[in-house]
């Protein structure tokens, strides 16, 4: 269906899938996931691209909170990150804003994913598609993208 479901059945990773019905006037993509799916938002977890001097990174937090660029430039061993272009982010991933995966993208970048993480036994995620979320292992998940805990909220 998508790389992002793809990488898990060839790792045979349990998951599950939830669609919604998306609303393309919504640009609070991961909000409305989480209200669409009946989860509370601490538990749906977007994926961010910041990038500084050509290299790229990957940050994984929740969709109720901002990212803290500072921290993550931290983990990635930068001084300083910005949020990458999103077109070069869909190019980079192979996925459309508001439906990266941290999953299955195009090119592995380092990954950081907030520790708040730990915090349930699973999470959602991007499937990468706009109205499709992945339920997975939050452990499955860290696994599967080499991420990093680390606070990043």
């Amino acid at each position: 269906m998508t790389p992002a479901i793809d990488v898990l059945t060839e790792a045979g990773i349990d998951y599950k899938l939830h669609s919604y019905s998306h609303d393309r006037a919504n640009q609070s993509f991961g909000l409305e996931a989480a209200t669409k799916l009946k989860v509370c938002p601490e538990r749906v977890f977007k994926t961010l691209i910041a990038e500084t001097d050509g290299y790229m990174c990957v940050g994984i937090i929740p969709v109720s909170a901002q990212l803290n660029l500072k921290r993550l430039a931290k983990a990635f061993g930068k001084k300083r990150l910005a949020m990458a272009d999103s077109r070069r982010v869909e190019r980079v991933t192979g996925y459309v804003v508001g439906g990266i995966s941290p999953l299955g993208q195009k090119r592995e970048l380092p990954a950081f994913m907030d520790i708040s993480s730990e915090l349930f036994k699973t999470i959602f995620v991007s499937a990468g598609r706009r109205g499709l979320d992945i339920e997975i292992r939050t452990f499955d998940l860290q696994d599967l993208v080499k991420a990093e805990l680390c606070r990043l909220i």
